[in-house]
Parts: C-alpha cells; sequence; structure tokens
C-alpha cells in the first residue's frame, strides 16, 4: 500500500537511506506504465536531499547523497551513482546512467539511454537528444542517447543530437548545435560546433 508520510507519497518497494531530507508534495516509487505498485524496487542512499516536488519513478538505483532541487523527475530504470545533482525542473528519462559526482544544472533534459560519465558537468537549459528520425515508425526502436565522458563539460543552452560523445575532458561551449563525436581535451562551440583549441590552452587549465 503506498504510504503518505507527512507531505510526501512513499510507494510500496522504495529503499531510502539514513538521513535522508524528503521536501513536501514529493513522490517516491512512482510506478512506470507498465508495472504494478511495489513490482520494482527503487533505492536511494543515504544523505539525499530531495527537494519539494520531485518525482522519482520505481526501479532506480541512486547512490549517496544525491542533490535534487525542485520539480525534478527521474523516470524509471536508471543508475545514478554517488555525489550527484541535479538542478531545478530538470527531466531524467528512464534507462539513464549517470555516474558518480555528475552535476547536472536546471532545467536539462536528458532522455533514454544517456550516459553521463563520473565527474562531467551538464549546464542550464542543456538538451540531449535520442531519436535521429522521430517520425520513423522505428523511431523507438533506434534510440541512442548522447555518451559524455569523464570530466566533460557541456555548456548553458546546448543541444547534443542522437548519439555523439563528447571525450573526456572536452568542453562544450555556451549555445552550441553538437552534431559529431568531440574528441577528448577539446574545446568546440557554435552552430553545428566545431573545434576551436584544446583544454589545455585555456588560460585556466
Amino acid at each position: 500500500m503506498t504510504r503518505r508520510a507527512r507531505d510526501w507519497t512513499l510507494h510500496p518497494g522504495v529503499r531510502l537511506g539514513r538521513r535522508c531530507t524528503v521536501g513536501p508534495y514529493c513522490v517516491l516509487g512512482e510506478p512506470p506504465r507498465d508495472a504494478g505498485d511495489g513490482d520494482l524496487p527503487t533505492i536511494i542512499g543515504a544523505d539525499a536531499v530531495i527537494r519539494s516536488h520531485t518525482v522519482v519513478y520505481a526501479g532506480n538505483r541512486i547512490g549517496r547523497r544525491l542533490q535534487t532541487g525542485h520539480r525534478v523527475m527521474i523516470r524509471e530504470s536508471n543508475e545514478i551513482g554517488d555525489d550527484v545533482s541535479i538542478g531545478t525542473g530538470t527531466v531524467i528519462e528512464h534507462h539513464v546512467t549517470i555516474g558518480r559526482g555528475v552535476r547536472i544544472h536546471s532545467n536539462a533534459f536528458i532522455p533514454e539511454f544517456s550516459v553521463l560519465e563520473e565527474g562531467c558537468w551538464i549546464g542550464p537549459n542543456v538538451v540531449f537528444t535520442n531519436a535521429k528520425y522521430p517520425l520513423s515508425p522505428r523511431a523507438k526502436t533506434e534510440l541512442r542517447g548522447p555518451v559524455v565522458e569523464k570530466g566533460a563539460k557541456v555548456g548553458a543552452n546546448s543541444t547534443l543530437l542522437p548519439g555523439v560523445r563528447i571525450g573526456a575532458g572536452a568542453l562544450v561551449g555556451a549555445g552550441s548545435v553538437v552534431v559529431k563525436d568531440v574528441a577528448p581535451g577539446t574545446v568546440v562551440a557554435g552552430n553545428p560546433a566545431r573545434r576551436l583549441k584544446d583544454v589545455r590552452d585555456l588560460p585556466y587549465a
């Protein structure tokens, strides 16, 4: 039976770690359309801070010290590591892999089958896409999310096309449209994004 604790909702099958803080009007363990209430176990590690109006669907495995902003949506069956931060208004779709220490800022969209490796940084209003031909009859069977490798950074308002790979330590400048893979350690910007220099040549490197 679904349980209401104060002013938030805890569905069956949710294992909430110690010392977690859950804000008002959150929903934890919401079953997806093809599952019953409590069918999919949901694990949220210790010391999470889940702010108001966040919804976490069932089947997620989330590490310790998760932090969400307000009105975050995390769909089902994701793997999320320790020390991940997800900003206000961000949507994480299902079957996404997020590594340890990833920072996702506000109002980002991360669709199915995306991979965010350890320590990468996603700026506000970034949009990932995963359907190369959205109106194709086979669109749902050919989804390919972007891959952002370890320590890479994607600047605000950028768009990543389906299946592109952002190499380790690379930097995507704000407002870019990334249509092809970005080599590790490089800086790209523009529409379409083009290589400008190496990260090691930046003043702060």
